[in-house]
């Protein structure tokens, strides 16, 4: 007896402590969202320190095409000249081989057989060799020692050479084998690149063995040249090893910080480049977002089209620079292009022409990317600081984001509040002293799911309470319902975004991820909640609703519409993240958007979702069922979250893509508010005459 009665006194301890929680834990929500809100400042001041864009030309590309011309040397002058008229002030150079040397007119490369019918002397049948011949003194001055230095080290022997009265060289080894083996970048291009008046962005990769000192020099001439960027070539970084302690790696990195000379992270590769992230760290993130404009779609500009088609082609190319610079942070476009055979011209043409009109022609990238406030010059890195602040930051929202989660959760379990608050709280700080990172993506993802679903789930419960009809205007009821809501969301916003403000995030060095749990979870969450927690029943009850819905028969229908609800399903995730699939109508109104608004609005946002919600809290006044119009509105909510999970887009450019979200959704909510009314009044009008006409 006397167990029993301590039992129950705990018990209602714990019944008064949890009751006493519920009511502290959306101030502790709001502490958290306060003391996130300074950490979304210092991410926007980051974004607005570097607005210096820089235009990059593949110089080996520009080599591969000049080699169908009649004059190459001087296709590459005249093009070059475009260049700097079209705004394009940096050119790419990759460590050399024999074929981009060859390319460059340096030199001239043989195979054994060729040899043997240039010169008209028999060579052994055995042999397999490398022959090279230099086109000029200047060639072989530079050249030459390159080459032998390079070959000697992969232990390959090399010989003198001539061939009437040309000097050159033998190397022991295949042709085919020879042309890939890498070198340091042509000295001649790079000295021509510099008097031209061009800056120099350096393409290195780890095809070499790697060797400090001789690193080393390479970086000395390069910055002497002008480099103060490289891009990675290929999928591991210069320096990357097997070795776990990556010991030549962070050499790497320190000769990179030595000669302050950073990096370009290419946006969307399939499978990030080994090291990156490593030697990003070295240079103090140093590091600048790049958009490649690739061969293949440089290929577009040369199709046969009308010349509309034309205009509008160079036009989607002139908007996607636009876009990547405004909307993504890039702040380097890297420019390729390839000679392609046209049948119907019988010509062999480039896209430079087409390059050139996208950058500065009527309407082009350059001018537009300058009126926004952005500068066509060298690439800076974005200007970050760790601040002390952030340890403060990062307490509060411990608690206020485990908080959050606690009060979805108590939406359907509310006498285990108190206990899975503590239960958060210790298993939130365990995981961030093991590992902040996935502390940080997990409890950001988990508050992106709880906002959208609490704040539509509260919108139920306003609905629910009578509040909808008590209203004294239905529409204004619905139009405070919708930015209540939001303002909710946003909460899962700012977290996120106090979580999740690394440098490495805002450079995509590591990205949010969840994004489909983001697009399914409030959904079900919300529908869960209308079909089982909305009405107040107990336990007993809802197992009783939930074994009447298990033992319900299925009828064809019921099969066709989950048929038809997994495709809807398929086609939303479809559309999800940087590989969503859209139609050419879509596209076009994206286009139309974009180029009229300067921010483009979400489609599902404003089109769908938004009008919805609005509409059925409209109709919730008189029709009680109308609610479930809501769990359509889930998907706008989730929307606005998602929307600030692309970590690499400025904060500034969200902001204003979901307010016009949420104003175009008004605006087509109450479009089709007046379009039920109107239909409403007009099928009671047709049901009374036809009621009278029969009793008449």
């Amino acid at each position: 007896m006397i167990q029993e009665t301590e039992l129950n006194r705990l018990v209602h301890r714990y019944t008064a402590a949890n009751r006493l929680l519920r009511k502290l834990l959306w101030w502790l929500v709001i502490i958290g969202l306060l003391a996130s809100l300074p950490l979304a400042f210092f991410r926007e001041q980051t974004e607005k320190s570097a607005n210096q864009v820089e235009f990059v030309f593949d110089y080996r590309d520009l080599l591969e095409m000049a080699d169908v011309r009649p004059n190459p040397q001087g296709f590459v002058s005249e093009q070059l000249q475009a260049m700097k008229k079209a705004g394009i002030g940096s050119l790419s150079v990759y460590e050399s081989t024999l074929s981009e040397l060859r390319l460059s007119r340096r030199i001239e490369v043989f195979s054994s057989k060729d040899a043997t019918s240039l010169t008209q002397k028999p060579i052994s049948p055995n042999e397999n060799f490398t022959y090279i011949l230099f086109t000029d003194p200047a060639s072989e001055s530079q050249i030459k020692p390159m080459i032998e230095t390079a070959f000697n080290k992969l232990g390959v022997k090399t010989s003198p050479w001539s061939f009437k009265n040309q000097t050159g060289m033998i190397i022991e080894m295949n042709m085919e084998e020879a042309n890939m083996k890498p070198m340091d970048p042509d000295p001649i291009a790079l000295q021509m690149m510099k008097d031209e008046g061009f800056r120099i962005v350096v393409r290195l990769g780890n095809k070499r063995e790697f060797v400090t000192n001789e690193m080393d020099a390479l970086l000395a001439k390069l910055y002497k040249m002008g480099a103060r960027r490289i891009i990675i070539d290929g999928d591991y970084a210069p320096g990357y090893s097997d070795d776990p302690e990556q010991v030549t790696l962070h050499k790497m990195g320190i000769l990179l910080k030595k000669y302050d000379m950073g990096l370009a992270n290419i946006e969307m590769l399939k499978q990030p480049q080994k090291g990156f992230g490593s030697l990003a760290k070295d240079t103090d993130y140093n590091v600048v977002r790049l958009h490649s404009f690739t061969e293949k779609d440089g290929e577009k500009l040369t199709e046969n089209l009308t010349k509309e088609d034309q205009e509008a082609r160079i036009q989607q190319t002139a908007d996607r620079f636009v876009l990547a610079v405004k909307d993504r942070n890039i702040r380097m476009i890297f420019l390729n292009g390839r000679a392609v055979k046209n049948l119907d011209k019988a010509a062999i043409l480039t896209p430079l022409d087409g390059l050139y009109e996208s950058l500065s022609g009527k309407d082009g990238a350059i001018k537009r990317i300058e009126d926004a406030g952005f500068k066509v010059e060298p690439a800076k890195q974005f200007d970050y600081t760790y601040n002390a602040y952030q340890n403060v930051a990062r307490f509060f929202t411990l608690i206020g984001g485990v908080s959050l989660i606690v009060l979805l959760i108590g939406y359907f379990v509310p006498e285990a509040i108190l206990a899975l608050f503590i239960i958060g709280l210790l298993g939130a700080a365990g995981l961030f002293l093991k590992s902040p990172d996935l502390y940080a993506q997990g409890l950001a993802l988990a508050c992106a799911i709880s906002a959208p679903s609490i704040a539509v789930i509260e919108a139920i419960r306003s609905i629910q309470s009578g509040r909808a009809a008590k209203a004294k205007s239905a529409v204004l009821y619905a139009l405070g319902l919708l930015i209540k809501t939001t303002l909710i969301s946003l909460i899962g916003v700012v977290y996120l975004v106090g979580l999740l403000n690394h440098i490495s995030y805002f450079l995509v060095l590591q990205q949010f991820r969840g994004v489909s749990l983001l697009h399914l979870l409030p959904i079900a969450i919300v529908g869960l909640y209308l079909l089982f927690f909305r009405e107040t029943l107990n336990y007993r009850e809802r197992g009783e609703r939930v074994k009447k819905l298990l033992f319900t028969n299925i009828s064809v229908l019921w099969i066709i519409a989950a048929a038809a609800g997994a495709g809807v399903i398929y086609y939303y995730l479809s559309r999800t993240g940087n590989e969503g699939q859209t139609s050419a109508i879509e596209r076009y109104l994206r286009s139309f958007l974009e180029n009229t608004l300067g921010v483009r609005p979400r489609n599902k946002e404003f089109m769908l979702a938004h009008p919805l919600f609005l509409l059925g809290a409209y109709l919730s006044v008189k029709y009680r069922n109308a609610v479930y119009l809501l769990l359509i509105g889930v998907v706008g909510q989730l929307s606005i979250v998602d929307t600030f999970a692309h970590l690499h887009t400025p904060l500034e450019i969200s902001g204003i893509r979901i307010t016009y979200g949420i104003v175009f959704g008004a605006m087509i909510g109450l479009v089709l508010i007046a379009v039920w009314e109107i239909a409403s009044r007009s099928w009671k009008a047709w049901a009374a005459k036809s009621g009278t006409r029969a009793n008449g």
